[in-house]
Formats: structure tokens, C-alpha cells, sequence
């Protein structure tokens, strides 16, 4: 069985090592299957907390009980409301969006919670505990960026992608959504526009499972390169080397906060991109009403007139 060097010695100048899955003692499930799993239950558990310091309180609270209760339901709080109102309610609109997000919201957190795991040195705790315990300074159960595994990003994309069809269908009928295959063209350029539109189908959603999976394993790849010079530096010239290992320290520690914000806004452009594409296919037939009203010289005056 395959068990690369996890930690960040200086005899491990692999830096890909750190973005690796592995097998571990239990079986079937690889590390990251399992800090997917862990991710996810925080978010059901940290989310059933927030909802219940939002939701209001019992009238006896008196003006109170509408009141956020604790630091963190407020800080939640205002993450909701600003994806809610500036992303899924301006792209969906308001009943719509409504109606997305739930599953939005619950993406965009998954991904957050996998993305922030991911800094934090479980890895290098357990090895410490096996080369402690009993000598295996390997051992691992969890760990690492369930995000930065292919599989993992491309199952929420799998996701995603059912979604954006399965709304599709929904709102414009089966007839309707086998029509934006030609893209608002005449239908003698279906031989053009439809191949192209059904590429589309398949690239949309691998563009974001790649993208979120890259950023991952480049952020963490670059900050596991960046913390060897601290060991390197110092077991290859001596002395000499501790302004090398000061400097990739410092350098470290400014890429961790870096990779705190990527963890964030990578989140952040799967959702939105999620909620673009729904917006495409449930908007469609409304787009092209619009159209067509514009083209009849009796579209309505702008209001300010």
C-alpha cells in the first residue's frame, strides 16, 4: 500500500505529498473521503446552530426575540443575507431564489468547511501521535482537502449539474429545454448550434470541478514548498541557512492567510457559477418574451420617464 510522507520534514521534499489521498486503517474509505465526510457533518451541526439563533425566539423575549442571538449566528447571519440578496435573489430572482437556495447555500458551505479543514495541520497531529504511540510516524485517519481530490469536486459538480437541468425541464418543459439547444438561432443552424450547446453541457461543469480542485492543490502545494526551506536551509548549509528559514517562515505564514481567502472565494465562484448556469435555463423563456416584446416597438417606457 501506497503511504507517502505527510509531514513537513526536511527528509520529505515532495511537496505533492501533501495533497495526496491515501488509504487508511479503515478500509474502503480513503482520508479524504473521510474529512469530506467530517466537513459535512459540521455543516449540518453548525448550521442547525445558526438557524436556531436567527430563527425568533419565544414572545416572552419580548423586541429581542427577533434578534440574532451569539457572535456566531450573527456572523452567519450576515454571510446568508449577502449571498441570498447580492448573488442567488439578483440572478434568480426573488421567488426563485427562494426556492435555490437551500441547496445553494448548503454547496457554498460544504465547500467552505472542506476548504478550511484543509488548513489545519490534522495530518501532521496524527503523525506526531502514531511516531509517539507506536512508532508510525506515517499514521493518519483524516486529514488534508477533501476539495483538492478530482473525484470529490467532480461529484459537486455531477451535483450541480443534475440540478441545473433537472430546473431547466421544470420551468420551460421538456420542449422548451431541448430549444435552448439552438440557442435563441434558426433552426437551420442547428447543425452548428447544437453540437456546440451539448460541449457546453459537459464543459460547464468540469470547469468547475477543475478549477476548485486546482486551487486546492496549488495553494497547498505551494505553501508544503515554501515551509521545506525551513528544514532544508538549516540541514544543508548549518547556520548559515536560518535567514532561509526565516524568510520561508514569514512567507508561509503570509501564504496561509492567503490560502484562508482562496478557501473563501473559491467557495464563493462555485456558487455563483452554480447559480448562474440554473439562472440561464429557468430565465430562458423569459429572455426570449423579453425579446420578442423588444421587438415589437412596444416595450414599456423606462420608468424614470
Amino acid at each position: 500500500m501506497f503511504k507517502p510522507t505527510l509531514t513537513l520534514a526536511a527528509d520529505d521534499p515532495n511537496p505533492l505529498a501533501h495533497v495526496l489521498d491515501v488509504q487508511n486503517v479503515l478500509g474502503p474509505f480513503s482520508m479524504h473521503v473521510l474529512t469530506m465526510f467530517v466537513a459535512a457533518t459540521l455543516t449540518v451541526l453548525v448550521m442547525l446552530k445558526v438557524a436556531k439563533s436567527i430563527g425568533t425566539g419565544e414572545e416572552s423575549e419580548g423586541p429581542d426575540r427577533y434578534m440574532t442571538k451569539g457572535a456566531l449566528g450573527q456572523f452567519f447571519e450576515v454571510i446568508i443575507l449577502y449571498l441570498r440578496d447580492k448573488m442567488i435573489r439578483a440572478q434568480l430572482g426573488e421567488k426563485d431564489g427562494d426556492r435555490f437556495a437551500p441547496f445553494l447555500l448548503t454547496m457554498f458551505f460544504f465547500i467552505l468547511f472542506c476548504n478550511m479543514l484543509g488548513l489545519i495541520p490534522l495530518l501532521d497531529l496524527q503523525h506526531v501521535v502514531g511516531g509517539i504511540g507506536w512508532g508510525d510516524s506515517h499514521w493518519a485517519i483524516i486529514g488534508g482537502t477533501a476539495t483538492g481530490n478530482l473525484a470529490v469536486t467532480a461529484g459537486l459538480a455531477t451535483i450541480a449539474f443534475f440540478v441545473i437541468q433537472i430546473s431547466g425541464i421544470r420551468q420551460n418543459g421538456f420542449a422548451g429545454w431541448l430549444k435552448h439547444f439552438l440557442g435563441g438561432a434558426p433552426v437551420y443552424l442547428a447543425p452548428i448550434m447544437v453540437p456546440v450547446e451539448i460541449i457546453s453541457l459537459i464543459i460547464k461543469p468540469s470547469a468547475l470541478a477543475l478549477r476548485l480542485c486546482a486551487n486546492m492543490v496549488a495553494g497547498h502545494t505551494l505553501l508544503a514548498t515554501i515551509l521545506l526551506f525551513t528544514g532544508m536551509a538549516i540541514a544543508g548549509v548549518g547556520v548559515w541557512g536560518a535567514p532561509v528559514t526565516l524568510v520561508a517562515m514569514v512567507a508561509g505564514v503570509a501564504i496561509y492567510f492567503l490560502e484562508i481567502f482562496v478557501g473563501l472565494l473559491q467557495a464563493f465562484i462555485f456558487t455563483f457559477l452554480t447559480t448562474v448556469f440554473i439562472a440561464q435555463l429557468v430565465h430562458h423563456h423569459d429572455d426570449h418574451a423579453h425579446d420578442d416584446h423588444g421587438l415589437d416597438g412596444h416595450a414599456p417606457a423606462p420608468a424614470h420617464a
